[in-house]
């Protein structure tokens, strides 16, 4: 079963505030993520699994450079890389220089950095409450209340500023077309 960015992201920050049940199936997760990724890149499956063992201890070990403003699938399928670079330097694997953009690009990052400089772009135009409750209730997934604790304004008002933001958001796409 193949997770959302959103759901492996909010995993990641749950682990990152101490559940570590949240940790556990992340890190659960990620096993056929990397088992796939690995695959793709190399030859033999005899250093998959050691791989992607490194990977999820170097996961564990570094999660606290994890930026959470940051797409999760980006630093994820860079520690991944880094793990992957360094076993092919104690192989001393020759790779063609045509496979190395191969190797070292990372999948969904280019679409993930688009999307959220699409989805900034885009809350640009709002009112930073308009923007901040959007993106706390609709990208985060805080519920209202969470919302409205963290900004310091009532729950109504968060209500409101996603309702009338989404408004403008919607009025504003339509002018495109």
């Amino acid at each position: 079963m193949r997770h959302s960015e959103a759901e492996l992201r909010a995993w990641m920050t749950a682990g990152l505030d101490g559940d570590a049940t949240a940790h556990a199936a992340l890190l659960r997760a990620l096993v056929p993520l990397l088992r796939s990724f690995f695959r793709r890149r190399m030859r033999g499956d005899e250093d998959i699994e050691d791989l992607v063992q490194e990977t999820l201890i170097a996961i564990h070990t570094k999660r606290g450079t994890y930026d959470r403003d940051r797409p999760f699938t980006a630093w994820l399928y860079a520690v991944a890389r880094y793990r992957l670079i360094d076993q092919l330097r104690r192989r001393r694997v020759v790779v063609p220089i045509e496979s190395v953009e191969d190797i070292l690009v990372a999948e969904g990052f280019e679409d993930a950095v688009a999307a959220r400089m699409d989805i900034d772009r885009l809350l640009s135009g709002l009112s930073s409450k308009q923007a901040r409750a959007i993106r706390d209730t609709q990208l985060e997934g805080l519920s209202v209340s969470e919302a409205a604790e963290s900004a310091g304004i009532g729950q109504s008002d968060v209500k409101v500023s996603v309702h009338r933001g989404l408004k403008a958001l919607a009025a504003r796409l339509r002018g495109q077309e």
